[in-house]
């Protein structure tokens, strides 16, 4: 789950420095403010998850399930907060309804919150 970890951060923050270029040269011309706004939302909130996962990567050792699920939910939390907002912003442009994805944005952002209490739970427990 480490090595997981570390990986998903590592893709995250890759991935954010991608996207925000993208957005910020391509997408530019394309979307309304509004929606560009969304997106940097999700590629901001994106690198937050990565630096995140890093750091957790080399902190927790992965022995209880409480330390594996601080991880998969941020991953997975992340996955779901961000593409949706990725989604979102670029369905104008695609031409599709893709409203559907609006309910998955908060649940994505929930599975967020809960990992970061996870943590503080992992701190306080373990007086690091």
């Amino acid at each position: 789950m480490k090595t997981i970890t570390l990986i998903f951060g590592a893709v995250y923050g890759m991935l954010s420095v991608i996207l925000g270029a993208f957005g910020a040269h391509a997408l530019k011309k394309i979307l309304s403010v509004e929606r560009l706004e969304s997106f940097e939302t999700g590629v901001r909130y994106q690198m937050y998850a990565a630096f995140f996962l890093l750091i957790i990567g080399y902190i927790l050792k992965f022995e209880t399930s409480s330390e594996k699920w601080t991880s998969i939910l941020m991953i997975t939390g992340t996955l779901l907060f961000s593409v949706s907002i990725y989604f979102l912003s670029l369905q104008d442009y695609l031409g599709v309804n893709l409203k559907f994805l609006g309910p998955i944005t908060p649940l994505g952002g929930l599975f967020m919150i809960l990992s970061w209490g996870m943590l503080i739970l992992y701190f306080a427990k373990n007086r690091i």
